[in-house]
């Protein structure tokens, strides 16, 4: 950077910043003399009053004050009430007290003093005590006064008062003032491509204008968690040469009725003064929930905040060269006005990265850590199918976490795949196990590994361990080879007796059944009930028996309807599926019969090492001939 254009920049940010100093001190300042003036006003009287009775000297009696006035010792005599204040002649002073019912002035009369001979005062300190009173009962409550206020001033974050409530709490952000560019984005190209549209219409509305077209109001995101969708709008606050206004669906809403409407006011207004604008509003469900579904009628304050933004979007009032982007995972709450065009009206929905996907998103995250040049990113890709994009991020951060731990200079693929184990099953943990335990548990997780390495149509097993993590004793981790949008009836069903397989290694080995198996079981009847309920994979026909409901394009529901079957199709729907699952463990018998003496091999080698990876899995059992890779 040029040294002049610096010493420039600086030469002009120090005065403001000295100006800021000096306002902040100047109101420091006036207050400390407010206060200072106030404790002034109320305890001078009393000060005067204290001052001039520790001036005095020494006490006397009234009988000997009026000899020495009387005999002339005494040049001034001050009257105040009840107190006598003689100045002698000699330079000293003293005070007497009345120690009868009469009044100095009179007693001075009764023994014979002139006037003339001597010079005395009388002081009225009605005024005093009349002040001193109010003081005693104005300033308790001038203090208190002054301790709230300055209490509820903090509370009011900084500069905002206490009658801000209804401004809009939106973050604002300008120009160069976020870091992340569509260039950090990756995974939801199609999304992407729709917010370019959009921040290209803001910086170049003329190009549009021109051919006729007008500006999308508004583009909502949909999208499961940590697919991106906070992050592509972060994006374009990076992208936009225009101010950016964040804002999440709950910062609306606070507990005094009509607020949440105030500050979408508030929001829209500082928008159109800065337009072309960007509005983004996180989390909307928060806030956009459909109307008429509360338990408090239809003049809630969510419903009011509500009502706030559809008349913002789509009023009387134009709403040019403001866009809006809202983003949330759940689009089927929505309500209708909200979502119709002329509000929002670009829907955008992301969804897991796909192979191609995963692999950018790992390159953009493995920036600025140090990976080894064994790292094979095509099969860390295929090791994360159906990981998110946040899922991708903290599986490469925890890898690098390991490593630090471990005291390697560089990131290996053990340390990935480690993170990524952790990140999908959670930490290790070395529970105390007893020996009959452990082989348990290896047995169970064997008969997983060589059912599912013997069906034609199942990917090939990729890791098993007998270390607990989360709830479960071990786990066969068997990822998908590829991504599917289908699934056949011949690979369900293979995917049942996999999840059997755990089961029928107990009867076979042991002749006998445990607790281990209990959500394998769960998941497999799940998935044979869908098969007959929903996917219509039995005798019983291609019929739905299950709840009927539809969805549009966003996935919300537009009506639903119980199931109505007869009993009678009741028992031939739980007949269909307790078929499946009996046919699909007799399967699973079957292969581990046949193949106990590859069981006992792998058996050996997890109590020996606790975990095996593919290479290691497949150097006992060989190559899965299926053409998965």
């Amino acid at each position: 950077m040029d040294p002049i254009k610096s010493l420039k920049k600086l030469s002009q940010k120090k005065p403001q910043k000295s100006k800021n100093r000096f306002e902040f001190r100047l109101k420091i300042n006036l207050w400390k003399v407010l206060i200072a003036f106030f404790l002034v006003i109320f305890f001078l009287p009393f000060l005067v009053s204290l001052l001039q009775i520790q001036s005095t000297e020494s006490k006397v009696d009234t009988s000997q004050a009026l000899l020495d006035v009387k005999e002339g010792r005494v040049e001034e005599i001050m009257i105040q009430d009840e107190k006598l204040i003689l100045n002698y002649k000699d330079g000293s002073t003293k005070l007497a007290t009345k120690e009868s019912g009469e009044s100095f002035a009179d007693l001075l009369d009764k023994s014979g003093v002139n006037p003339t001979d001597v010079k005395y005062t009388v002081v009225d300190q009605s005024l005093t005590r009349v002040i001193g009173e109010v003081a005693s009962v104005v300033l308790p409550l001038a203090l208190m006064a002054l301790f709230f206020f300055f209490i509820l001033r903090a509370q009011t974050k900084g500069a905002q008062d206490i009658f801000s409530f209804g401004r809009s709490r939106a973050r604002l952000f300008a120009k160069g003032k976020q870091d992340v560019t569509f260039n950090d984005v990756a995974g939801v190209d199609d999304a992407k491509k729709e917010l370019e549209e959009i921040v290209d219409f803001l910086k170049n509305p003329a190009k549009y204008r021109k051919i006729g077209a007008r500006t999308p109001k508004g583009v909502i995101l949909f999208g499961p968690a940590g697919v991106g969708k906070t992050l592509l709008a972060r994006a374009v606050a990076g992208q936009a040469g225009v101010p950016f206004f964040s804002m999440a669906g709950s910062e609306f809403m606070e507990m005094l009725v009509g607020v949440g409407a105030s500050r979408v006011r508030d929001l829209f207004q500082n928008a159109k003064t800065s337009a072309p604008s960007i509005i983004f509003i996180d989390e909307i469900d928060a806030i956009g929930r459909q109307r008429g579904r509360g338990f408090v009628g239809g003049h809630d304050e969510r419903e009011q905040t509500l009502n706030q933004i559809l008349v913002e979007m789509d009023g009387f009032t134009p709403n040019d060269n403001v866009v809006v982007i809202a983003a949330t995972n759940r689009g089927d709450l929505l309500d209708p006005a909200l979502l119709r065009p002329g509000r929002f009206d670009r829907r955008v929905l992301l969804d897991m990265p796909d192979k191609e996907g995963r692999i950018a998103i790992l390159k953009i995250h493995a920036r600025g850590k140090k990976f080894g040049k064994g790292i094979d990113w095509e099969r860390v890709a295929d090791r994360t199918v159906g990981f998110s994009g946040a899922d991708i991020e903290n599986m490469l951060n925890e890898a690098a976490i390991y490593a630090a731990r471990q005291d390697k200079s560089e990131i290996n693929m053990s340390d990935v795949e480690e993170a990524a184990t952790k990140v999908k099953l959670g930490p290790a943990k070395r529970k105390l196990q007893s020996k009959e335990d452990k082989k348990l548990t290896a047995y169970h997780e064997a008969g997983h590994a060589v059912v599912t390495h013997s069906l034609p149509m199942m990917d090939p097993v990729h890791r098993i361990s007998i270390v607990a993590r989360g709830m479960s004793l071990g786990h066969t981790l068997i990822p998908p080879a590829a991504d599917r949008t289908h699934e056949t009836r011949t690979r369900m069903l293979q995917q049942v007796t996999a999840m059997l397989g755990g089961r029928a290694a107990e009867k076979i080995v042991f002749d006998e059944m445990t607790s281990g198996a209990s959500n394998d079981i769960e998941m497999a009847t799940r998935l044979a009930r869908a098969m007959v309920v929903d996917f219509g994979m039995s005798s019983l026909g291609p019929v739905n028996l299950g709840p009927q409901y539809d969805v549009d394009e966003m996935g919300k529901a537009q009506w639903y309807e119980p199931a109505q079957i007869s009993s009678n199709t009741q028992e031939k729907v739980d007949k269909e599926i307790g078929l499946i699952i009996e046919n699909c463990y007799k399967e699973a018998l079957e292969i581990v019969k046949e193949k106990k003496k590859i069981l006992e091999k792998i058996v050996d080698r997890l109590l020996e090492k606790e975990t095996l990876d593919r290479d290691e899995f497949e150097k006992i059992v060989g190559k899965k001939n299926n053409g998965s890779k």
